[in-house]
């Protein structure tokens, strides 16, 4: 009898580690893909047009009041455009007094839709820049069911270009994103999309991975960074991307264009020091950076000397 003890000994603690790694594992798939969807998933609170579940914390967290602007008095036309994955997408397109060839394209932020970029839209349009201010894939009127945090935003934003270029072959355009919208227009900027003279980055995060470990932990109060690895694995499978894909520090060191970053040296949610591993990794001999002092993540623009900086970067690379 003594000879069998041992091997249904061993059987037996085999099973029971066995068991406590599927629970444990169950356990971590359900977290991670629990965290995506409320992360990245459109709907909440009943609404599927909402913003992801996420969205309302990540914005108290920031110590930022989300106000949409009015919508600009100026002649507009609605554009559409089928994404390269077969989606809708919708835009406005904003005519200035003159005629102009100068373009922007404003893209918005996480959570948010066109109408938050309006108050750039007016100013833009003051000084004689035609305006496009798209809905984002899963925002607004946008169709789809995740955002990608710029991955996929950005190959959306190429095809908007495509777009203007087609009705304007004269365009000299530039890209103007804060936040998600700002990692967009960085990884847009890195492939070099025809047409697109200049950027601007306001408040754009480098690593999502980090961007996303550090929101956790502040939601849960301690850290669950392996827990990532896992939802990195579920958001390929789930939303079509990786962390990487959506990680500007991984395509910056592409961006010859002239790029301008704009960052808060107190913003809570997006780290100041971001902003410096991404101008200090950007080969671009035009780059440029302008801190703001003292204001909440994404509204740098409140800064009283934000827009002349703006308009002294862009008028530059967009003049005739």
């Amino acid at each position: 009898m003594k000879r069998y003890i041992l091997p249904v000994f061993f059987t037996a603690m085999a099973t029971a580690v066995l068991t406590v790694t599927l629970l444990v594992g169950a356990g971590a798939y359900a977290v991670g893909s629990c965290f995506i969807d409320l992360a990245l998933k459109r709907g909440s609170g009943g609404d599927p047009m909402a913003p992801p579940v996420v969205f309302k914390s990540a914005i108290e967290g920031s110590g930022r009041k989300i106000e949409s602007a009015r919508r600009p008095e100026y002649p507009a036309e609605e554009w559409r455009l089928r994404s390269f994955d077969g989606l809708v997408l919708q835009g406005t397109h904003f005519q200035p007094a003159e005629e102009s060839h100068r373009w922007v394209v404003l893209v918005h932020g996480y959570g948010l839709e066109q109408d938050y970029t309006w108050q750039f839209a007016d100013r833009y349009l003051k000084h004689g820049y035609q305006v496009l201010t798209p809905d984002m894939r899963a925002s607004g009127k946008s169709e789809g069911k995740y955002l990608t945090m710029g991955a996929l935003e950005s190959r959306d934003i190429e095809n908007w270009v495509k777009e203007i270029k087609k009705r304007d072959p004269a365009a000299k355009i530039l890209l103007h994103g804060v936040s998600m919208g700002a990692a967009t227009v960085m990884l847009a900027s890195a492939r070099q999309p025809d047409g697109v003279v200049a950027a601007i980055e306001d408040s754009g995060y480098s690593d999502l991975y980090d961007l996303f470990g550090t929101e956790l932990e502040r939601l849960v109060g301690v850290s669950l960074r392996p827990i990532l690895e896992l939802s990195d694995f579920i958001c390929r499978q789930r939303a079509g991307f990786s962390f990487a894909e959506a990680s500007p520090i991984e395509a910056v060191g592409n961006i010859h264009l002239p790029i301008l970053f704009i960052h808060s040296d107190v913003d809570k949610l997006v780290a100041y020091d971001m902003m410096e591993d991404l101008y200090a990794v950007c080969p671009a001999t035009g780059k440029e950076q302008y801190t703001v002092h003292g204001f909440p993540h994404g509204v740098a623009y409140q800064d009283k000397n934000y827009f002349s900086t703006v308009f002294a970067f862009a008028d530059r690379w967009t003049a005739s």
